[in-house]
């Protein structure tokens, strides 16, 4: 009985692992608080510029 559990055990364990892969989290990627603060830099930047050119 014992081995039969174990083996069921493992095998379940096995399709929970492949089933989770198929499910990807729709979650966005992390993004540092420096690497925000950078995009906000850059955005302000290219919309000073485009208001320098547009003038």
């Amino acid at each position: 009985m014992n081995r039969k559990k174990k083996i069921y055990e493992k095998l379940k364990k096995k399709d929970k692992r492949a089933n989770a892969k198929l499910h990807k989290s729709n979650k966005p990627r992390y993004v540092s608080k420096a690497d925000r603060a950078k995009q906000v830099d850059n955005t302000t930047t290219q919309d000073s510029t485009s208001i320098e050119l547009t003038e």
